[in-house]
């Protein structure tokens, strides 16, 4: 009997091992400044122009500054999208332009077990964040209609192309025809699911909500 009641009472406790999760990492979030008014916050898909300071909580020491190291001039990326750490994706949600965070990132947020460059394996950091302007992202439902220029809620190869040779000039590329070709192309391939020569409002949103 006894041999019984043990295997119940080891399944039962391995079950539960099996059930119980680790308390995910998170984001230790820090507003340093806020403007007093705020006409739009982030979110997943837009396009921040920042300004960062990174450290490592260890010993202090500044690790890269968007001030003082490298072109020494903002930087884009999208929200949401890992073009940068997981850390920067959940600590910049709903910032305002103007804004400032101190953010706290763990590792598994950060660079994890491999490090990178000066930033060694397992480095919780610690980023001065501030955000100078904020832009519809390309996943945006704004950006589509903003595409979508005879209104018929599908983008054309043609929209696309135009949209993209736009967004250049606005940030001081010149414009590229062969380039932007490519482009859409590779847009095409990826986003036009039913390969019907559009990208339908649907097809263009869908990632987006997935983000």
């Amino acid at each position: 009997m006894f041999p019984i009641l043990f295997s119940l009472l080891l399944v039962s406790v391995l079950s539960n091992m099996d059930c119980a999760k680790l308390p995910e990492p998170e984001v230790k979030i820090e507003v340093l400044y806020k403007p007093f008014l705020c006409h739009r916050k982030s979110k997943y898909g837009d396009i921040l122009l920042v300004h960062y300071e990174g450290y490592l909580e260890s010993n202090g020491t500044l690790f890269h500054s968007s001030r003082q190291h490298g072109e020494q001039t903002p930087v884009w990326f999208t929200l949401g999208i890992r073009e940068v750490i997981a850390g920067w994706d959940r600590g910049m949600q709903g910032m305002c332009a103007g804004e400032r965070r101190k953010l706290t990132i763990p590792p598994a947020l950060a660079y994890g077990k491999e490090g990178k460059g000066k930033i060694p394996p397992e480095s919780t950091l610690i980023f001065h964040m501030e955000v100078l302007e904020i832009r519809n992202g390309p996943r945006s439902h704004e950006s589509f209609q903003e595409m979508d220029l005879n209104d018929d809620w599908k983008l054309s190869k043609q929209e696309v192309k135009e949209y993209l040779r736009k967004e250049f000039e606005r940030h001081g590329y010149a414009a590229n025809d062969t380039h932007h070709e490519v482009m859409v192309e590779d847009i095409f391939q990826k986003e036009d699911e039913d390969q019907d020569g559009f990208i339908s409002a649907r097809e263009f949103t869908y990632k987006h909500d997935e983000l």
